[in-house]
C-alpha cells in the first residue's frame, strides 16, 4: 500500500491530529533506547480509545500491515523499533487512571499512564504498586507490562506478572479480548492475562489493566555496605537469603560503577570499594528492626569493610537515587551503551560476576556491572563506541560469553528487560528448538498474518 493512502486511512479512524507522517516526525519513533537499531516506520498512529486501537489493526491486518505497539520508547531491547516499516502505534494517549478499587486493592489504568503517576496517585490511600524499574518515572505502563518489567523492589515484591490480574487487550484482527479479574483466585481455562504480560507486542496490544495494589509498609531501613571483593559481596547476598531475610530491596554495585557514579554524583560513594550493597528491609517497625540486626550480622561474617545505615530520609534519598543513576552515569562514558539484564540463581552471582570480569578482560571492553543481586538479575553494561567496527565485534563477543555463561549457570537472558531483537541470537541456546516452536505456534494462532511487532522476541515465523 502507497504510504499516502496508509496516512489517509490512519487519518480517518483517529483524526488528522494524531496522525504523524513527516520524515523528521517519523525519525522520532524509528528507534527506542537501545543502541545500533534504527528502522523507519511509514507513519505514527495516536489512537485514545479501545475502538480506535481496534479498527487500526483490523485495517492493518487486512492489508497486512506491520503494527509496533509504543509507550515511552524507554525498553532497552530494541522491543518498539519498527523492523520493517508500516505502523507505530503509540499509545501515550491512554493517560487515565480510571479507578481505585479501595474494597479489593485494584486498579483500573489505561496503558499509557506513567508508573511513577500511579504510584504518586495512591500513595493518598496508604497503597503501592510494587513494580518500579529504574525509568519508573517515565515508563508507560503498557510498555512493563509487555516487557513484564521489573526493577529494585523484585526480590521482595515481585515483577509485574505478579500484579497484573486483569487486562483488556485488542488482538491482531482487531477483536477485543478482556481476561482475568479482580477474583484473587481464578483457575478456569489458560491465564491468558500472564501469556500477554510479558509477549513484548507480539500477540495483542493492552489497552488497559487491572492492577493488584499493596499496603505500603510502616517503615523501611535501608544500609550499604562496603566490600573490598566483590566475591565476599556475592557471598554476603546468598548468605542474607540463606538467613531468611528478604529485602525489599538488595542491590550490588561493582568498582567500575562506584567510580563511575560518585565522579558525577559527588553522594561519598567509596571508590577504592570492589563492590558495595545497598539493601532496605520494609514492614512492621520490630520485624525491621529484627531483620536489620541479622543483616547487618551476615555482612560482617562475609568481610564487609563497613556498614553504614541511612542517617535519614535526605541521606536513604541519596543512596537509592546514586543506584537509580548507575545507567545514565556509565552511559556518558562514550557514546554507546548496551545494557545487559541476565540472569542467574542467586548462589551463581559470584560465579557470574566471574564471568563479567573475564569477559571484559578477554575481549578488552569496558563493563560495569551493577543491578538487583537479591534475585540475581545483574546488568551488566558495556560502554563503547558503535562507529568503532573492531570495538563492535569485541563487545559482541563478550556479549556472547556473558550470555553462555548465564545459561550454563542455570540462568536467562534476560529477567526484566525483555528479548526484542538484542538477544534473539542466544533464544535457543536457553530454550531448545522445541521450545521456540511451541512459542512460534502460540505467535501464529493468534496473529496469523504476523503483524504485531514481527522479528521480535521469538524471530521469524
Amino acid at each position: 500500500m502507497e504510504k499516502q493512502q496508509l496516512v489517509e486511512e490512519m487519518t480517518k479512524i483517529v483524526g488528522a491530529e494524531n496522525v504523524q507522517s513527516k520524515e523528521e516526525e517519523l525519525y522520532s519513533y524509528s528507534y527506542d533506547a537501545t543502541p545500533g537499531h534504527i528502522y523507519m516506520p511509514d507513519v505514527v498512529v495516536s489512537p485514545g480509545t479501545t475502538e480506535e486501537v481496534s479498527k487500526v489493526l483490523k485495517f492493518a491486518n487486512e492489508h497486512k500491515i506491520p503494527v509496533y505497539t509504543r509507550g515511552s520508547g524507554t525498553n532497552l531491547s530494541a522491543g518498539t523499533a519498527p523492523l520493517k516499516g508500516g505502523i507505530v502505534l503509540s499509545m501515550l494517549r491512554f493517560k487515565k487512571i480510571i479507578d481505585v478499587d479501595l474494597e479489593n486493592l485494584i486498579a483500573e489504568v489505561e496503558a499509557g499512564v506513567i508508573v511513577q503517576d500511579i504510584n504518586d496517585h495512591i500513595a493518598q490511600f496508604g497503597l503501592i504498586y510494587p513494580p518500579d524499574p529504574g525509568t519508573v518515572k517515565t515508563a508507560s505502563l503498557g510498555g512493563t507490562i509487555a516487557e513484564n518489567s521489573g526493577g529494585l523492589r523484585g526480590l521482595k515484591y515481585g515483577i509485574t506478572k505478579n500484579y497484573v490480574q486483569g487486562l483488556e487487550v485488542v488482538l491482531a484482527n482487531g477483536d477485543v479480548l478482556h481476561t482475568g479479574g479482580k477474583n484473587v483466585k481464578d483457575v478456569s481455562g489458560y491465564d491468558m492475562t500472564k501469556l500477554f504480560t510479558g509477549s513484548e507486542g507480539t500477540l495483542g496490544v493492552v489497552t488497559k489493566a487491572l492492577l493488584k495494589l499493596v499496603p505500603a509498609p510502616e517503615k523501611t531501613k535501608s544500609m550499604v555496605a562496603i566490600f573490598d571483593t566483590i566475591e565476599d559481596a556475592g557471598r554476603a547476598v546468598s548468605g542474607i537469603i540463606a538467613a531468611k531475610i528478604i529485602p525489599a530491596t538488595l542491590e550490588i554495585l561493582d568498582n567500575a560503577t562506584i567510580r563511575t557514579v560518585e565522579d558525577f554524583m559527588h553522594v561519598g560513594l567509596p571508590t577504592d570499594a570492589d563492590a558495595i550493597l545497598l539493601i532496605e528491609v520494609d514492614g512492621h517497625p520490630t520485624v525491621v528492626e529484627d531483620e536489620a540486626d541479622k543483616v547487618m550480622k551476615v555482612l560482617e561474617e562475609n568481610n564487609a569493610r563497613e556498614v553504614t545505615l541511612a542517617r535519614d530520609a535526605k541521606h536513604k534519598e541519596q543512596l537509592w537515587t546514586a543506584r537509580r543513576m548507575a545507567l545514565p552515569c556509565l552511559a556518558k562514558l562514550r557514546p554507546t551503551t548496551f545494557v545487559e539484564d541476565a540472569t542467574v540463581p542467586r548462589s551463581k552471582i559470584p560465579a557470574f560476576l566471574a564471568i563479567v570480569k573475564k569477559a571484559a578482560k578477554d575481549h578488552n571492553v569496558t563493563i560495569g556491572t551493577f543491578g538487583h543481586a537479591g534475585d540475581g538479575n545483574m546488568h551488566p553494561t558495556i560502554v563503547c563506541d558503535l562507529r568503532d567496527e573492531e570495538e563492535t565485534k569485541r563487545v559482541h563477543e563478550a556479549m556472547d560469553d556473558i550470555f553462555r555463561g548465564a545459561v550454563e549457570l542455570g540462568g536467562t537472558l534476560s529477567g526484566e528487560h525483555g528479548i526484542g531483537l538484542g538477544k534473539l541470537p542466544w533464544m535457543e541456546l536457553q530454550h531448545g528448538k522445541e521450545g521456540m516452536e511451541a512459542m512460534r505456534q502460540i505467535k501464529r494462532a493468534l496473529d496469523p498474518n504476523l503483524i504485531l511487532n514481527p522479528g521480535k522476541l521469538i524471530g521469524e515465523c
